[in-house]
Protein backbone atom coordinates (compact mmCIF):
# COMPACT_ATOMS: atom_id res chain seq x y z
CA UNK A 1 0.00 0.00 0.00
CA UNK A 2 1.52 3.40 -0.91
CA UNK A 3 1.09 6.25 1.69
CA UNK A 4 1.21 9.71 0.72
CA UNK A 5 3.99 12.19 1.83
CA UNK A 6 1.78 14.61 2.47
CA UNK A 7 4.45 17.04 3.10
CA UNK A 8 4.75 17.53 -0.80
CA UNK A 9 1.67 15.57 -1.60
CA UNK A 10 3.15 12.99 -3.32
CA UNK A 11 3.30 9.27 -2.73
CA UNK A 12 6.22 7.50 -1.42
CA UNK A 13 6.97 6.43 -5.01
CA UNK A 14 7.55 10.39 -5.71
CA UNK A 15 4.00 10.20 -7.65
CA UNK A 16 1.79 13.10 -7.04
CA UNK A 17 -1.24 11.81 -5.04
CA UNK A 18 -4.98 12.12 -5.40
CA UNK A 19 -5.85 15.41 -3.24
CA UNK A 20 -9.68 14.34 -2.24
CA UNK A 21 -11.86 12.35 -1.08
CA UNK A 22 -15.20 11.45 -0.31
CA UNK A 23 -14.30 10.73 3.27
CA UNK A 24 -13.09 14.51 4.05
CA UNK A 25 -16.04 16.18 2.56
CA UNK A 26 -17.04 18.68 5.35
CA UNK A 27 -20.26 17.66 7.06
CA UNK A 28 -22.40 20.85 6.11
CA UNK A 29 -21.39 20.13 2.48
CA UNK A 30 -22.39 16.37 2.98
CA UNK A 31 -26.08 17.10 1.59
CA UNK A 32 -24.40 18.72 -1.03
CA UNK A 33 -22.66 16.35 -2.42
CA UNK A 34 -25.43 13.85 -1.78
CA UNK A 35 -28.05 16.34 -4.02
CA UNK A 36 -25.48 16.72 -6.75
CA UNK A 37 -25.36 12.80 -6.98
CA UNK A 38 -29.00 12.53 -7.36
CA UNK A 39 -29.41 15.32 -9.39
CA UNK A 40 -26.73 14.20 -12.27
CA UNK A 41 -28.17 10.53 -12.40
CA UNK A 42 -31.70 12.38 -12.60
CA UNK A 43 -30.39 14.51 -15.26
CA UNK A 44 -27.42 12.67 -17.34
CA UNK A 45 -28.18 9.11 -16.24
CA UNK A 46 -28.37 6.08 -18.78
CA UNK A 47 -27.14 6.81 -22.05
CA UNK A 48 -25.43 9.97 -21.55
CA UNK A 49 -23.42 9.70 -18.52
CA UNK A 50 -19.95 7.81 -18.03
CA UNK A 51 -18.96 9.36 -14.97
CA UNK A 52 -18.97 12.04 -12.39
CA UNK A 53 -16.45 13.74 -10.07
CA UNK A 54 -15.65 16.28 -7.48
CA UNK A 55 -12.60 18.72 -7.27
CA UNK A 56 -12.01 21.69 -5.36
CA UNK A 57 -11.90 22.73 -1.61
CA UNK A 58 -14.91 20.71 -0.92
CA UNK A 59 -13.21 17.05 -1.59
CA UNK A 60 -10.51 18.45 -0.03
CA UNK A 61 -12.25 19.05 3.04
CA UNK A 62 -11.19 22.95 3.22
CA UNK A 63 -14.41 23.88 2.04
CA UNK A 64 -15.90 26.76 4.12
CA UNK A 65 -19.92 27.51 4.65
CA UNK A 66 -21.02 30.49 2.91
CA UNK A 67 -18.05 30.98 0.79
CA UNK A 68 -17.20 27.62 -1.37
CA UNK A 69 -18.87 26.80 -4.41
CA UNK A 70 -19.16 23.29 -5.65
CA UNK A 71 -16.81 22.12 -8.74
CA UNK A 72 -18.06 19.28 -10.53
CA UNK A 73 -16.67 17.19 -13.90
CA UNK A 74 -18.68 15.32 -16.34
CA UNK A 75 -16.98 12.26 -18.60
CA UNK A 76 -19.97 11.76 -21.17
CA UNK A 77 -20.18 9.06 -23.17
CA UNK A 78 -19.90 11.42 -26.20
CA UNK A 79 -19.03 14.93 -27.23
CA UNK A 80 -21.20 17.65 -25.10
CA UNK A 81 -23.88 19.14 -27.37
CA UNK A 82 -26.22 22.23 -27.00
CA UNK A 83 -28.75 19.83 -24.59
CA UNK A 84 -26.10 18.56 -22.05
CA UNK A 85 -24.59 22.29 -21.49
CA UNK A 86 -28.01 24.03 -21.44
CA UNK A 87 -28.99 20.78 -18.51
CA UNK A 88 -25.83 21.24 -16.68
CA UNK A 89 -26.46 24.78 -16.39
CA UNK A 90 -29.60 23.65 -14.68
CA UNK A 91 -28.20 21.25 -12.76
CA UNK A 92 -25.94 24.11 -11.39
CA UNK A 93 -28.85 26.85 -10.65
CA UNK A 94 -30.78 23.99 -9.04
CA UNK A 95 -28.13 22.96 -6.80
CA UNK A 96 -27.18 26.74 -6.27
CA UNK A 97 -30.26 27.61 -5.43
CA UNK A 98 -31.19 24.71 -2.93
CA UNK A 99 -28.34 25.45 -0.31
CA UNK A 100 -27.26 28.13 1.66
CA UNK A 101 -23.95 27.06 2.23
CA UNK A 102 -23.32 26.78 -1.32
CA UNK A 103 -21.81 30.01 -3.40
CA UNK A 104 -21.75 29.15 -6.62
CA UNK A 105 -21.90 25.71 -8.97
CA UNK A 106 -19.79 24.82 -11.97
CA UNK A 107 -19.89 22.24 -14.11
CA UNK A 108 -17.72 20.78 -16.41
CA UNK A 109 -18.37 18.54 -19.43
CA UNK A 110 -16.18 16.31 -21.53
CA UNK A 111 -16.02 13.12 -23.59
CA UNK A 112 -14.32 10.22 -22.07
CA UNK A 113 -12.36 10.49 -25.74
CA UNK A 114 -11.01 13.74 -25.04
CA UNK A 115 -10.53 13.06 -21.59
CA UNK A 116 -8.51 9.96 -21.94
CA UNK A 117 -7.04 11.37 -25.06
CA UNK A 118 -3.36 11.65 -26.01
CA UNK A 119 -3.25 15.04 -26.60
CA UNK A 120 -4.73 15.83 -22.77
CA UNK A 121 -2.74 13.36 -21.25
CA UNK A 122 -0.83 15.93 -19.21
CA UNK A 123 -3.62 18.52 -18.69
CA UNK A 124 -7.19 17.15 -18.43
CA UNK A 125 -5.89 13.26 -17.91
CA UNK A 126 -3.83 14.74 -14.67
CA UNK A 127 -6.94 17.12 -13.32
CA UNK A 128 -8.95 14.03 -13.90
CA UNK A 129 -6.40 11.36 -11.92
CA UNK A 130 -5.18 13.71 -9.40
CA UNK A 131 -7.35 16.39 -8.50
CA UNK A 132 -10.73 14.64 -8.94
CA UNK A 133 -12.51 12.70 -6.85
CA UNK A 134 -14.80 10.27 -8.08
CA UNK A 135 -18.83 10.65 -7.27
CA UNK A 136 -20.23 8.80 -10.02
CA UNK A 137 -19.53 5.21 -12.27
CA UNK A 138 -16.33 3.77 -12.95
CA UNK A 139 -13.01 5.91 -12.59
CA UNK A 140 -11.14 7.22 -15.63
CA UNK A 141 -8.09 7.81 -13.77
CA UNK A 142 -7.12 3.82 -13.75
CA UNK A 143 -6.59 4.36 -17.30
CA UNK A 144 -4.27 6.96 -16.86
CA UNK A 145 -0.79 6.75 -16.09
CA UNK A 146 0.95 7.95 -12.24
CA UNK A 147 2.21 11.34 -12.81
CA UNK A 148 5.34 12.96 -11.59
CA UNK A 149 5.98 17.12 -10.86
CA UNK A 150 7.78 17.25 -14.33
CA UNK A 151 8.72 20.19 -16.66
CA UNK A 152 6.17 18.12 -19.34
CA UNK A 153 3.11 18.25 -16.77
CA UNK A 154 4.02 22.05 -15.74
CA UNK A 155 4.00 23.16 -19.56
CA UNK A 156 0.67 21.08 -20.47
CA UNK A 157 -1.16 22.46 -17.64
CA UNK A 158 -0.41 26.36 -17.55
CA UNK A 159 1.77 27.14 -20.67
CA UNK A 160 -1.01 28.63 -22.27
CA UNK A 161 -1.24 31.31 -20.23
CA UNK A 162 -0.43 34.22 -23.04
CA UNK A 163 -3.08 32.95 -25.00
CA UNK A 164 -5.37 33.70 -22.07
CA UNK A 165 -4.47 37.51 -21.08
CA UNK A 166 -6.23 38.95 -24.16
CA UNK A 167 -9.49 37.44 -23.60
CA UNK A 168 -9.01 38.56 -19.65
CA UNK A 169 -8.14 42.23 -20.97
CA UNK A 170 -11.41 42.47 -22.94
CA UNK A 171 -13.30 40.64 -20.32
CA UNK A 172 -11.79 43.25 -17.62
CA UNK A 173 -13.18 46.23 -20.06
CA UNK A 174 -16.43 44.86 -20.15
CA UNK A 175 -16.04 44.25 -15.87
CA UNK A 176 -18.06 47.84 -15.03
CA UNK A 177 -19.37 47.09 -11.88
CA UNK A 178 -17.99 45.51 -8.41
CA UNK A 179 -19.73 42.09 -8.80
CA UNK A 180 -18.14 41.55 -12.42
CA UNK A 181 -15.33 42.43 -11.04
CA UNK A 182 -15.09 40.53 -8.04
CA UNK A 183 -15.97 36.98 -10.12
CA UNK A 184 -13.49 38.08 -12.55
CA UNK A 185 -10.57 39.07 -9.85
CA UNK A 186 -11.29 35.56 -8.41
CA UNK A 187 -10.94 33.66 -11.46
CA UNK A 188 -7.59 35.29 -12.73
CA UNK A 189 -6.14 35.36 -10.08
CA UNK A 190 -6.54 31.79 -9.32
CA UNK A 191 -5.57 30.73 -12.65
CA UNK A 192 -2.09 33.23 -11.71
CA UNK A 193 -1.27 31.42 -8.74
CA UNK A 194 -1.99 28.25 -10.25
CA UNK A 195 0.64 28.91 -12.95
CA UNK A 196 3.20 30.30 -10.84
CA UNK A 197 2.79 27.40 -8.98
CA UNK A 198 3.30 25.04 -11.61
CA UNK A 199 6.13 27.49 -12.98
CA UNK A 200 8.41 26.14 -10.29
CA UNK A 201 6.74 23.04 -8.83
CA UNK A 202 9.41 21.02 -10.94
CA UNK A 203 12.00 22.53 -9.03
CA UNK A 204 10.41 22.25 -6.03
CA UNK A 205 9.39 18.71 -6.03
CA UNK A 206 5.59 18.13 -5.38
CA UNK A 207 2.33 19.30 -5.44
CA UNK A 208 -0.29 21.64 -3.90
CA UNK A 209 -3.59 23.22 -4.70
CA UNK A 210 -3.25 25.26 -1.70
CA UNK A 211 -3.39 29.17 -2.95
CA UNK A 212 -1.30 30.56 0.20
CA UNK A 213 1.17 27.89 0.22
CA UNK A 214 1.38 28.03 -3.67
CA UNK A 215 2.04 32.14 -3.55
CA UNK A 216 4.56 31.22 -0.43
CA UNK A 217 6.37 28.28 -2.54
CA UNK A 218 6.42 30.48 -5.47
CA UNK A 219 7.99 33.25 -3.52
CA UNK A 220 11.00 31.53 -2.34
CA UNK A 221 12.19 31.24 -6.56
CA UNK A 222 11.14 34.57 -7.59
CA UNK A 223 11.06 37.09 -4.35
CA UNK A 224 10.96 40.12 -6.40
CA UNK A 225 7.37 38.80 -7.19
CA UNK A 226 6.33 38.01 -3.51
CA UNK A 227 4.13 40.62 -2.94
CA UNK A 228 2.02 40.68 -6.04
CA UNK A 229 1.59 37.02 -5.52
CA UNK A 230 0.54 37.44 -2.49
CA UNK A 231 -1.93 39.43 -3.25
CA UNK A 232 -3.02 36.80 -6.15
CA UNK A 233 -3.45 34.31 -3.01
CA UNK A 234 -5.41 36.61 -1.49
CA UNK A 235 -8.00 37.79 -4.11
CA UNK A 236 -8.27 33.92 -5.56
CA UNK A 237 -9.56 33.66 -1.82
CA UNK A 238 -11.54 36.28 -1.20
CA UNK A 239 -12.16 38.16 -3.95
CA UNK A 240 -11.62 42.12 -5.08
CA UNK A 241 -13.38 44.55 -6.76
CA UNK A 242 -10.49 47.02 -6.74
CA UNK A 243 -9.90 48.09 -10.37
CA UNK A 244 -6.24 48.64 -9.38
CA UNK A 245 -5.61 45.37 -7.95
CA UNK A 246 -7.23 43.80 -11.56
CA UNK A 247 -5.32 45.86 -13.28
CA UNK A 248 -1.75 44.48 -11.66
CA UNK A 249 -2.67 40.84 -12.30
CA UNK A 250 -3.81 41.29 -15.74
CA UNK A 251 -1.42 44.26 -16.67
CA UNK A 252 1.69 43.63 -15.02
CA UNK A 253 2.12 39.90 -13.01
CA UNK A 254 0.46 38.24 -15.87
CA UNK A 255 2.34 39.18 -18.62
CA UNK A 256 5.74 38.55 -16.99
CA UNK A 257 4.42 35.02 -15.74
CA UNK A 258 3.47 34.08 -19.39
CA UNK A 259 6.82 35.04 -20.45
CA UNK A 260 8.90 33.74 -17.76
CA UNK A 261 6.53 30.28 -17.98
CA UNK A 262 7.68 30.24 -22.21
CA UNK A 263 11.59 30.80 -21.20
CA UNK A 264 11.03 27.96 -18.90
CA UNK A 265 8.99 25.30 -19.84
CA UNK A 266 8.13 26.21 -23.59
CA UNK A 267 4.70 26.50 -25.06
CA UNK A 268 1.61 24.10 -23.85
CA UNK A 269 0.76 21.90 -27.56
CA UNK A 270 -1.69 23.72 -29.53
CA UNK A 271 -5.29 22.36 -28.99
CA UNK A 272 -7.71 22.78 -32.04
Amino acid sequence: MIRPMSDRGLEDDGTIAREGALDRVPAAFGPVVEAARARIIGTFGGARLHSAYLYGSIPRGTAKAGRSDVDLLLALHDEPDARDRADARMLEAALDDSFAQVNGVGALMFSTRTLLSDLERYDLGFFVACLCTPLLGPDLARELPRYRPTALLARETNGDLDLVLPDWRAQAARAVTDTDRLALSRVIARRLVRTGFTLIMPRWGGWTSDLSQAAELFARYYPERAGQMSVAAATGRDRSADPAILAMLIGDLGPWLAAEYTAVHGEKAPRP
